[in-house]
């Protein structure tokens, strides 16, 4: 018995479930050493891409940062994705993924968030299964470490992850976090000097989270205030 008209109406919701940040861009990330993972996602952008792909990288890496792009892309394009956050599905029903199938790019962040929630695990491979039968779009998956280490209960998942193709997200180093701070700067329309950047790569947690944090705060203050940035007035912003 077909029930497709109730299908096909639960994706367009699902879509816009999660409000995307609009400064979360492939033109707002620092690629460093991930030029062939920036490649793939754009692919699966524009439906050219592998049918499954698992990612991971350590957290503040940026690879909710990237899912964000890929879905950018795709709703840019006039298509539908979907977006679920994993680390909050203390908040979600496992319901969400019935009739993601039907869209041409559904990403899952953080999978790890649910290794040992069974009826999660349970609903992810499902969700596998039906996407599978279906043979559209793409998957795209993210986690803090390589499948293998997830510690997930559900052997069948676990094997579903080996489907398609997996890249490690590597860590920028020093310079490349400078030359990140200075891009988002440049497209929030200001400079970061080289200096500053310096200064604030070695006076705060080194993770990018942080970093742009401090870089907006800077931002506006800077504003508010008519000065130019320099140490002395982040010293002052920031209480360093």
């Amino acid at each position: 018995m077909s029930n497709d008209g109730e299908d096909e109406a639960v994706p367009a919701q699902l879509a816009l479930a999660v409000q995307l940040p609009d400064d979360e861009t492939f033109a707002s990330f620092y690629p460093g050493d991930n030029a062939q993972l920036i490649t793939a996602l754009k692919n699966a952008a524009i439906g050219q891409g592998d049918e499954v792909l698992y990612f991971w990288g350590q957290r503040g890496s940026g690879r909710s940062h990237l899912l964000h792009a890929t879905c950018a892309e795709v709703n840019a394009a006039g298509e539908a994705a979907a977006y679920l956050p994993l680390d909050g599905h203390r908040q979600m029903s496992p319901r969400m993924l019935d009739g993601m199938e039907l869209l041409p790019l559904v990403c899952l962040d953080n999978l790890d968030a649910i290794a040992g929630v069974e009826e999660w695990e349970r609903a992810v491979f499902n969700f596998f299964n039906r996407r599978r039968e279906r043979a559209t779009g793409s998957l795209l998956i993210s986690a803090v470490s390589a499948s293998r280490n997830l510690g997930l209960g559900l052997p069948d998942l676990a094997s579903r992850l080996d489907w398609g193709v997996a890249y490690q997200l590597k860590p920028l180093d020093d310079e490349g976090k400078l030359s990140a701070l200075q891009l988002r700067a440049e497209l929030r329309g200001f400079k970061l000097p080289t200096d500053v950047g310096r200064f604030l790569l070695n006076r705060l947690s080194r993770d990018m989270r942080t970093l742009l944090a401090a870089l907006d705060l800077l931002d506006n203050a800077s504003f508010r205030a008519k000065r130019k940035l320099s140490i002395p007035f982040a010293k002052e912003i920031l209480g360093l």
